[in-house]
């Protein structure tokens, strides 16, 4: 059996403005290096073994604060990307017009194939983080990795392992720095594949001051 953990980043400048982040980036805000340190202190004990950060920006500085309590080094995969969003890159959702405000839910909303002009379908998310973890089997045994990843990447990650279509409409929230873990499992009593043991754990959030760090 194969354990995979999986961390959303912490809370960025654009997610407190509510501003679509896709590919473009913000930095965390003083409130999401406290959700990174919490989170870190969460795995310490795991026996976790690899550090992969998506290489935008963000999950990259999460990524990082993880690293000086594993002491572990930050690999990056740029198959750990958010969904490309590509025209409302930046946008705040507030001050989106009506025809913007439908684009931006078009690939959330269970339409196939939907993409936001510019941007990927989750079809296409889909395919490429399952080319990422699919990877992590090669990995020598005994491996336990954490992947630093993001919101609606994670959300249709865990979805397609539970056996939903990528263009599912979402019904997974996964808040900045929650926890999440899947297995690749070949015993007897599952079918061989990818299952979701966890998904979107925040009490290490719940349950420490920033006081504490």
């Amino acid at each position: 059996m194969t354990i995979v953990y999986l961390v959303r980043h912490g809370e960025t400048q654009w997610n407190a403005q509510k501003r679509i982040q896709g590919q473009a980036d913000s930095p965390l805000t003083e409130e999401g290096r406290i959700q990174a340190k919490q989170v870190a202190m969460r795995v310490k004990n795991l026996g976790i073994t690899h550090l992969i950060s998506s290489d935008l920006g963000r999950a990259v500085e999460t990524a990082e604060i993880l690293a000086q309590v594993l002491m572990l080094p930050v690999q990056t995969d740029k198959r750990l990307r958010e969904l490309d969003m590509g025209i409302l890159e930046g946008k705040c959702v507030s001050e989106l017009t009506p025809e913007e405000d439908m684009i931006r839910r078009s690939p959330l909303s269970g339409t196939p194939d939907a993409r936001i002009p510019n941007g990927e379908s989750m079809q296409e998310l889909a395919n490429r983080l399952h080319d990422a973890i699919d990877d992590l089997r090669m990995l020598p045994d005994g491996s336990v990795p954490l992947l630093v990843c993001h919101g609606l990447a994670l959300g249709c990650l865990i979805g397609t392992v539970m056996g939903l279509p990528a263009h599912a409409p979402r019904r997974i929230r996964l808040r900045n720095c929650s926890l999440s873990r899947i297995d690749y499992q070949a015993g007897e009593w599952l079918a061989e594949g990818w299952i979701v043991e966890t998904a979107g754990d925040i009490s290490h959030l719940e349950s420490h001051s920033a006081d504490e760090l």
